[in-house]
């Protein structure tokens, strides 16, 4: 086989493999290139190594990440593919977010009962994110979150052996691995979702023109805005993995609305806000961010930035 033109580093679960995929047939389509003119290379991260631990208590979002950041600054890989949601706020200068695909559903999905009204009383949920923990016990105070860890397949195996009554997964990573039957489509005005849920990015060596051309030609311009002004809330915000903080932005012709919730980690306080402005128009999630920030009660702002 010829040298690749391209190495794309990717976790090593069956999602992040399937979203690796993606990118190359995007790109080979793009460039009208053979399939094995982009190489996969799975990477294993720490955050798939360590599975009996939440995320914020062993490192945060690094854990996904930083084994991927150091193959691409070493020139292992030209490439890293991402869930968006997936990746650190702040990103190293020597690496740029070059292109997203087309954002996928964005919603979560409830397994295990149509509906969160449905949920037997007391119900045991699996889930390692705050914000969904949170958003469960505002809406249902009786619910007993667990820690809930694992890729798509060991969640869905441990539900079905009784180690839980319900979780909670991304529509966009089900849909992705074919199961787009399972479980129920939570409403964003039920359960706003995570940040970037649902978008698929790609990371270059800043200094790659070679590279970051190439990707550019795949990019979703509006996928990227949106997921960018997201990111940009949860900077003003200073928000971590303890923090639930749940966003999402909408583009409607030239008009971009930005929607986000903050919440107390057992979901007894929130506070909810929006702001519509142009695509184009600097400050908005900053501005959204202190308009939230000034109306939290004390048990959510100690929760993010002073």
């Amino acid at each position: 086989m010829p040298n690749p033109l391209l190495r794309l580093g990717t976790r090593g679960s069956p999602l992040a493999l399937v979203q690796a995929h993606m990118v190359r047939d995007a790109l080979c389509a793009a460039h009208g290139w053979p399939e094995d003119a982009v190489e996969i290379v799975p990477i294993r991260t720490t955050g798939d190594r360590v599975q009996d631990r939440a995320l914020a208590e062993i490192g945060g979002k690094a854990l996904w990440t930083k084994e991927l950041d150091r193959a691409l600054t070493e020139g292992e890989i030209d490439c890293a593919v991402h869930s968006m949601k997936d990746v650190e706020t702040l990103r190293p200068d020597s690496i740029r977010i070059a292109a997203m695909l087309p954002r996928a559903d964005v919603r979560d999905r409830l397994i295990g009962a149509a509906s969160i009204d449905a949920l037997p009383e007391n119900a045991v949920i699996g889930t390692s994110s705050p914000r969904r923990s949170a958003q469960l016990r505002r809406l249902r105070p009786d619910l007993r979150p667990v820690l809930f860890r694992g890729n798509v397949d060991t969640r869905l195996a441990k539900l079905a052996a009784g180690e839980v009554d319900a979780t909670l997964l991304a529509a966009a990573g089900l849909d992705r691995l074919g199961r787009d039957d399972v479980g129920a489509a939570i409403p964003n005005d039920v359960m706003l979702p995570a940040p970037a849920q649902g978008a698929v990015g790609i990371e270059a060596r800043a200094a790659d023109s070679r590279a970051l051309g190439w990707l550019a030609a795949i990019g979703h311009a509006p996928t990227f805005a949106c997921v960018m002004l997201e990111r940009a809330l949860l900077a003003a915000l200073q928000a971590d993995c303890h923090s639930p903080v749940a966003g999402l932005a909408v583009i409607d012709g030239e008009t971009v609305t930005i929607s986000a919730e903050l919440l107390a980690e057992d979901g007894s306080a929130h506070v909810t806000g929006e702001l519509a402005g142009a695509v184009t128009e600097p400050g908005m999630a900053e501005a959204l961010a202190r308009d939230l920030l000034a109306r939290a009660p004390p048990s959510v702002r100690r929760l993010f930035a002073a």
